[in-house]
């Protein structure tokens, strides 16, 4: 007997041959073949009729990049929109960051909220005006002066994030028990 160790080395088990429908009662049911081995061919039906119509070519015209005086392309305002919310995590993160210093402000100062809340409204509308400053000047650096096309807001995200940082921060500069709380840590 062979050695069993080796997968490869597994016997097959004889099948004896069948008698009965179907199978030629003289012969084992398999035909003779010459090899022992025999290519197989499949069959290929008919080629199918195409379902749908292949999109016609276009030529290619100017689109205004590398043209000259010829000019740039419009696009849709989805596009503007999806530009300007790249990023805008940034300026959440800002915008959390001032209003959580606004409300410490605002209740330690033991008043009447109205005038905490109007300061907070003109500081985002600020933060909002610095945000469109940023994007015109980086339109008229990156775009016109250099000739690339911004993909993102990013730029103007940051900017505005690290001003609304900077002014959660004078908020809680101007609370006392805030600052009498960070002159204890630090010298200690």
């Amino acid at each position: 007997m062979s050695d069993q160790t080796q997968p490869w080395a597994e016997r097959t088990v004889e099948v004896p041959p069948q008698s009965g429908a179907g199978v030629p009662q003289s012969g084992v049911g398999v035909p003779p073949q010459r090899d022992g081995f025999r290519r197989g061919v499949a069959q290929v039906g008919q080629p199918r009729e195409r379902r749908t119509e292949p999109f016609p070519t276009v030529d290619q015209e100017p689109t205004g990049t590398g043209w000259p005086d010829a000019p740039a392309p419009r696009r849709p305002l989805s596009w503007h929109v999806a530009q300007l919310k790249r990023g805008g995590e940034w300026s959440t993160a800002g915008g959390l960051f001032a209003f959580v210093c606004w409300g410490i402000w605002a209740i330690s100062g033991e008043g009447d909220l109205t005038g905490p809340f109007l300061i907070f409204v003109l500081s985002l509308l600020v933060a909002v005006g610095l945000f469109a400053l940023s994007r015109l000047v980086g339109r008229v650096v990156i775009e016109r002066q250099m000739g690339r096309v911004r993909r993102s807001a990013r730029g103007a995200h940051l900017v505005t994030a690290v001003f609304l940082a900077g002014l959660g921060v004078a908020w809680l500069q101007q609370t006392e028990w805030v600052v009498s709380a960070w002159n204890w840590i630090s010298n200690n």
